[in-house]
């Protein structure tokens, strides 16, 4: 991997900070025929993306770094040939606005999808959930990914190598040295580390969190946000295994997805990367966002050493 690639993965440049006033001027300005529609911002926000509702049946969608600009024409051009093949909604693109303004980048107009984030949502019965959920990845990776972007900077290495992430893993280790059961979360990565994908490359969404997941009516209804799409090895669509599921609906997700046991590790690896670094990066070690962290960190650990 090229030194630049890895600057731009690790890129920590400040994300553009806005509200529904800018976007009500790019909308004035470039889709006159909805200006006159109202502009809500969409919560909780996304880390990558700033979302707004536009009117009753749109959304939009603004990049709010550089780094994540790589990601708009990149839904536009694969997400209308996936969608008829997938079992659940996913976002429709309609338009792509211009940099113009105070704002430097593309960005998009969406289809609105009905549901709330399963962060906030109820989910009446997570062992549904989780067939459904898998009943998903299942479709998206059957689906012919013979043109689609292998794994790289525009998707910060999803469905690509863990090592990518080796050094920033090791480093987020050694700096909870004490507060963490360094030995088992290394025997964790160490196992990731050991087995790549040698099957034919599959299609991943990049990104599946429950923030990501819209739930109405207690189900699953919609998958957003594909900016980290790719195509390579689908154990990076595994890690809400342990970071969102509980036992049974582990256990029902597991099996719906036909998996050996070396990609299910690399799951777990990509689980205990994004723990750690949310902890070791945490101003606050005791705050909320840290401490669910720690129980994913457990969880994965537990997994690792029960095989589960």
């Amino acid at each position: 991997m090229a030194p630049n690639d890895l600057a731009a993965v690790f890129d920590e440049t400040p994300r553009m900070e806005f509200g529904a006033s800018l976007v009500r001027t790019l909308i004035a300005g470039q889709f006159p025929q909805w200006a006159d529609l109202p502009v809500v911002p969409v919560e909780p926000q996304g880390w990558c993306n700033r979302t707004f509702r536009l009117g009753e049946t749109m959304s939009v969608r603004l990049p709010s770094a550089h780094r994540y600009v790589r990601q708009v024409e990149k839904e536009h051009r694969f997400l209308p040939a996936l969608a008829p093949k997938l079992p659940l909604p996913v976002p429709a693109p309609l338009a792509i606005g211009k940099p113009a303004g105070d704002y430097p980048w593309p960005w998009s107009v969406y289809g609105w999808l009905d549901g709330e984030s399963a962060l906030i949502a109820k989910v009446d019965d997570k062992n549904r959930f989780a067939e459904d959920l898998a009943g998903f990845l299942y479709a998206l990776q059957a689906i012919d990914a013979t043109d689609g972007p292998p794994a790289g900077v525009h998707n910060f290495f999803r469905g690509g190598s863990l090592a990518v992430y080796d050094a920033q893993t090791r480093d987020a280790v050694a700096a909870l040295h004490g507060e963490i059961d360094a030995e088992a979360a290394l025997a964790v990565w160490e196992a990731a580390l050991a087995s790549t994908w040698t099957q034919t490359p599959v299609w991943v969404h990049g990104d599946v969190a429950a923030g990501n997941l819209l739930v109405r009516d207690g189900l699953l209804r919609a998958v957003i946000d594909f900016g980290s799409l790719g195509v390579g090895d689908p154990a990076c669509d595994l890690a809400i295994c342990w970071a969102f599921l509980d036992g049974r609906s582990r256990a029902t997700f597991r099996a719906a997805l036909p998996l050996d046991e070396a990609t299910w590790a690399r799951g777990r690896g990509w689980a205990l990367w994004k723990a750690l670094i949310t902890i070791a990066g945490a101003a606050d070690r005791q705050s909320p966002a840290a401490a669910e962290a720690r129980s994913v960190l457990d969880t994965v650990i537990a997994s690792h050493f029960g095989n589960s």
